[in-house]
């Protein structure tokens, strides 16, 4: 069987204001939100391009949550968007109150990557691929 990734879940504070800054910052859409019967308040989002589904949760009824971490760590590290111009959304994502931690980084193959903390202490990365004569990468 080919297993498809079904969604990425995010911990958040303020569910609907973390899922708000990713619907300004990579034109996610918000498809529900509810209080779920763990008590948490629950955000469903989508991507731009339909093809992942991002849910924002709170804590659950007494659940206590440690601070997230945008450094590099063990664990689910990182999340990467597409860029066709990492220094433009790079500005723009700073604007929205994104933090630069790393890069613009040129990488051997002629793409850039860049690393971000965007809310919640989450770390998101940028990819800018090559691009070569007659097309992308």
């Amino acid at each position: 069987m080919a297993y498809r990734i079904n969604h990425i879940h995010l911990k958040a504070s303020d569910p609907r204001r973390t899922a708000e800054w990713y619907v300004g910052a990579f034109d996610f859409t918000i498809v529900n939100d509810e209080t779920r019967v763990f008590g948490d308040r629950f955000v469903r989002c989508q991507s731009a391009d339909g093809g992942m589904a991002v849910n924002i949760s709170g804590p659950r009824t007494g659940e206590t949550l440690r601070p997230g971490d945008a450094s590099a760590h063990f664990g689910l590290e990182h999340f990467g968007f597409d860029s066709t111009d990492i220094e433009a959304d790079i500005r723009r994502l700073e604007g929205l109150g994104a933090k630069l931690l790393e890069g613009p980084i040129q990488q051997p193959n002629g793409g850039r990557i860049a690393f971000m903390r965007a809310p919640d202490d989450t770390r998101v990365e940028l990819v800018q691929r090559s691009t070569i004569a007659g097309g992308c990468c």
